[in-house]
Order: structure tokens, then sequence, then C-alpha cells
């Protein structure tokens, strides 16, 4: 077993820069590869990044002994294809959310990881960070009472005429759900604590290019909990969660990337007196954690903080949130 985990990014996308120094700065990781399907692009971006091996393939990637995780940030119906084949060349992945788009593809990416006994888990950094422990544990220790209702929000305005934008491209899973509707859709899972929803409801506006530009739904759990979510493509940037109960709310200011600026961040704790009560949570960089999360993992034979079965319940709600706009009617799982 190495001391430490060896990197390499598969493909030069821009959300590469969201892990590139967290692997840097992790005591037991570091980047030694990235891959483009053409050899010269890898080679100006390594020089760039200063990483120091360039693969034209993501063939060659995969066959790299130097390569111990692979950082998977390919379209969303590209992840299940290059996820199977690096956890069958024995690496481990990271991979960007959604994880995959289809529950069959999701199946593959479990067995894969199970018959190579290697750690696969999607990218959900928020839930690694420290505010998002405390939010959990806070609803454990009965803070809020019983949990009844879960708002949570993620926005931002995408211009119509930027068509090309692979987020609106409804052949490669596009559309503001699939892109930011996930992370309320698995904050509402995780809070609510009882796995996928048993019910959802939902409405979405498509914009030009067929994929859904405004997206709420309504989510009903096994436990009785309600979890509202929005997401979307046409207004101005918006973040947000209020969690709920008899005793008392919590309204997490930046429930998505805190810590990722350097900044501390804040939760909000009404009580049932009125009281208000302002929670400062010390600025820690929520990719780092997901990166050392991977460490512990395979280092330490930790287990994921985003297990596959997690992530199974936040697919099954996202396909059924989508099964319902689309047919108008509330859905069973």
């Amino acid at each position: 077993m190495p001391d430490k985990l060896r990197w390499g990014l598969l493909s030069t996308a821009n959300i590469n820069d969201a892990v590139i120094e967290p692997i840097r700065q992790a005591g037991r990781s570091e980047l030694v590869a990235v891959a483009s399907r053409d050899k010269n692009k890898a080679q100006a971006y390594a020089a760039e990044k200063g990483i120091p091996t360039a693969h034209g393939s993501y063939e060659e990637l995969l066959a790299d002994p130097n390569i111990d995780v692979i950082y998977n940030p390919l379209p969303n119906t590209l992840h299940c294809e290059w996820t199977v084949k690096a956890a069958e060349a024995g690496k481990h992945v990271l991979c960007e959310k959604p994880i995959t788009p289809t529950l069959a593809e999701l199946d593959q990416v479990e067995a894969a990881a199970k018959t190579n006994n290697v750690t696969v888990f999607e990218a959900f950094m928020y839930l690694h960070h420290p505010q998002t422990l405390q939010v959990k544990e806070m609803i454990r220790a009965g803070k809020l009472g019983d949990l009844q209702l879960i708002n949570s929000w993620f926005a931002y305005y995408l211009p119509p005429e930027d068509s090309h934008n692979i987020r609106l491209h409804p052949n490669l899973a596009g559309g503001s759900l699939w892109d930011v509707g996930v992370y309320p859709n698995s904050l509402a899972i995780v809070m609510a604590g009882a796995g996928a929803p048993v019910e959802v409801w939902a409405s979405q506006s498509k914009g030009e290019t067929g994929v859904d530009v405004v997206f709420t739904g309504q989510m009903k759990f096994a436990n009785g909990v309600i979890a509202q979510i929005s997401c979307g493509f046409r207004s101005p940037f918006r973040e947000g969660a209020h969690l709920v109960g008899d005793k008392g709310i919590i309204q997490i200011l930046e429930p998505w990337k805190p810590g990722a600026q350097g900044k501390e961040s804040h939760l909000v704790f009404l009580g049932q007196d009125d009281s208000r009560e302002n929670l400062v949570i010390p600025a820690a960089n929520p990719y780092l954690a997901e990166v050392q999360a991977m460490e512990a993992c395979v280092l330490d034979g930790a287990e994921p903080v985003v297990p596959l079965s997690l992530s199974r319940h936040f697919l099954r709600s996202v396909l059924a949130l989508y099964e319902s706009a689309e047919t108008g009617r509330v859905v069973s799982l």
C-alpha cells in the first residue's frame, strides 16, 4: 500500500480547477497525471497546471501503473463507461455528480467496484464539509425536535444563447435538475435520513434545447418528512436551505460550497422562543475534505461518506422527479 495516493485527471475539464489544489494540499495525495484525447492539449494543460505527466488518451492514463485514483469529470453520459474502465484497471474513482444518469449504469459501476475491490464514490463535496456534518449532528441530537420540512434551492443564470453549453444538451443528460438540482435533492435525502423518498411530485419549464431550465419538486419520505426543492438556469444566483422542526429551524446560508473561498460559513438556528443563534463554522475547503475522504477509504479502510448505496437513493429520486415532471402525476417509488 502506498504512503500517498497518486491521482490522475481524466480530461482537461474546467471543473478540474476545483480539485487540483486540494489534491496538492492533502497530506497523503499527489497529482501526477492528466489525460486528453489530444496529446498536444494534454501536454499544454500539464505545463500550465504543473502536472508531471500528460497522456494522449484516456486508455493510456488508466494503464499508467503510477496512478492509484482517477478523478472523472467527464460529461454525465460518459461517467459510467470510464468509471467502470478505471475500476477494471484497478483504479479508485472520484466521479463527478451525477455518478450515472440511469440505474442500469449504476448497477455496472457498483459491480465493477466490487469485483475489482476499489473505492468509487460520487463527488458531492458539500456532504464532506464540517458544516453539513454539524447540521446532521444537530438533527440527530434532537435540536430541531421532530424534523418536519426541508426547503432547499440552487439556481443561477445560464444564457439561452449559450446553446452549446453541455448543461443544455439533451443527449448528454443536461438540464438544471441534473446540474444543480442534485444538490438540494441529495441534501433532502441525507437530512431526512429515511432513504429515497416514497413519493414525489414535480414541475418543470423547458428551454430552447428541450432540457429543463426551471425545476421544482416535492418529496415525501417514509418517516413523514417533506422536502421541497427548486433549481434552475433562469434566475440570478441563489442558494440556501431551511430545515424546520417543531423545536427549531436551521437556516443554511451557503449549503453547497461552504469554505471554498477560504472563508468561514454560517448557520442560523431559530428557537421556539424566537431566540436566534449564529453558528460559525471555520473555513474548510469542501473539495479538500472529499480528497481526504478518498485517502481515508483507500489508505485506512474507512467507509465512504457518500457510498454507492446512498448514490442509488439520490438517483432513484431524481429519476422519479423527472418522471413526475414529464407526466404531471405523483410518482411512487
